[in-house]
């Protein structure tokens, strides 16, 4: 058991039998009454923020997660995933993964794993993907001055903005992150 005098950036707490992540703290003294602590948690599941206060000293429950390397496998109705450790296999719904992030997921793709205990909890994709552009309309001559972009289908089925030069079969860079074009591969 921790206390909120010992709470530090990244740090993971469960409050009401959800996992957050610490990721802003304030000890604050003031003149009168009891010192208290201002914190900004994000739920590590669903990425919701929470601004909490606590009173300097309060009983915390403090967790420690396991992080693991794995592979992305096979997408069916659910994703599958191989731990590089023991070759364990992992099935999640897009939904624990997040739908943001299974849409950028290719076969062979190596991500970072977070466990509570032997449950996984989260799924760190890499900041870029390199994709190929499966469909997209062709780019009108004469019709860069705009600097304009067109939808482009990747392999793995998603839909982002790229330039209008792009053709099918090139390979881009998407920040996952943000599910953007970056740039050319």
């Amino acid at each position: 058991m921790a206390t909120s005098n010992d709470f530090r950036n990244g740090m993971v707490i469960r409050k009401d039998g959800k996992l957050f992540t610490v990721v802003e703290f304030l000890h604050v003294k003031p003149g009168k009454g009891g010192a208290f602590v201002r914190s900004k948690l994000k739920e590590v599941r669903t990425g919701r923020v929470l601004e909490i206060t606590w009173r300097a000293g309060e009983k915390i429950n403090d967790v420690r997660l396991e992080r693991q390397k794995a592979q992305f496998l096979y997408r069916d109705d659910l994703l599958h995933f191989m731990k590089l450790d023991n070759y364990e296999q992992l099935a999640l719904t897009p939904e624990a993964v997040g739908e943001d992030k299974a849409q950028f997921m290719k076969e062979g793709l190596e991500v970072e794993m977070l466990f509570d205990g032997a449950e996984p909890i989260v799924v760190e994709m890499p900041n870029f993907v390199e994709l190929e552009i499966v469909r997209t309309d062709p780019g009108v001559k004469g019709d860069t001055v705009s600097g304009g972009s067109k939808p482009a289908t990747l392999e793995t089925g998603a839909v982002v903005q790229v330039p209008l030069f792009l053709q099918e079969g090139q390979i881009v860079k998407i920040d996952t992150r943000s599910g953007a074009y970056v740039s050319r591969a």
